[in-house]
């Protein structure tokens, strides 16, 4: 597919933000107002993420460069971007906080770009339900402590009994001689 020169930059500005992009959310902008749309982009810039509307022929020539393969099916419609910069699951995070309190949201995640790979609307959910870094970090360094906890724990045991019985000794001893 032969692309004209003046969409040619189009289509780098969309292979450099996909390419830069720890994580991608696809979605329907079905009728937002600017309002909504600039408060929306105010807090995901906040996050680390870059909203982007952009044409989907372009973003289908742009993850075909990149090898990017199964994005097609989620390419009709007004298609609106959101690049995660910082932390993956930053986007799918934060649209789904944006729009917790919505009963018809006028943002429907299509699709998601992780790793390289597409996954569907459930994969982003997925992604969203994911705890933050930190918690995850606090939960791998909380399974190393609690094995060390309980030798800890066992050791001390130990000692208090040993502790216990010198003292039940030496009481002994003492009564003894007395």
């Amino acid at each position: 597919m032969t692309i004209r020169p003046e969409k040619e930059l189009s289509v780098a500005q969309v292979k450099e933000a996909l390419r830069n992009a720890k994580s991608v959310v696809l979605a329907d902008n079905l009728g937002m107002t600017v309002a909504q749309v600039t408060k929306l982009r105010k807090e995901l810039r906040e996050a680390g993420v870059d909203l982007k509307v952009a044409k989907n022929t372009l973003v289908r020539i742009a993850a075909r460069d990149l090898g990017i393969e199964g994005l097609d099916p989620y390419l009709h419609g007004t298609t609106t971007m959101a690049f995660s910069k910082l932390e993956e699951a930053a986007a799918a995070k934060k649209i789904r906080e944006f729009f917790a309190k919505d009963k018809q949201p006028k943002f429907v995640v299509k699709a998601g770009i992780l790793e390289g790979k597409v996954i569907d609307a459930n994969g982003v959910k997925s992604l969203a339900d994911l705890p933050s870094r930190e918690v995850l970090l606090s939960m791998v360094l909380a399974g190393i402590q609690a094995p060390l906890t309980g030798v800890v724990g066992a050791v001390n045991s130990l000692l208090a009994s040993f502790a216990y019985a010198l003292d039940a000794r030496i009481t002994q001893l003492e009564s003894t001689e007395a």
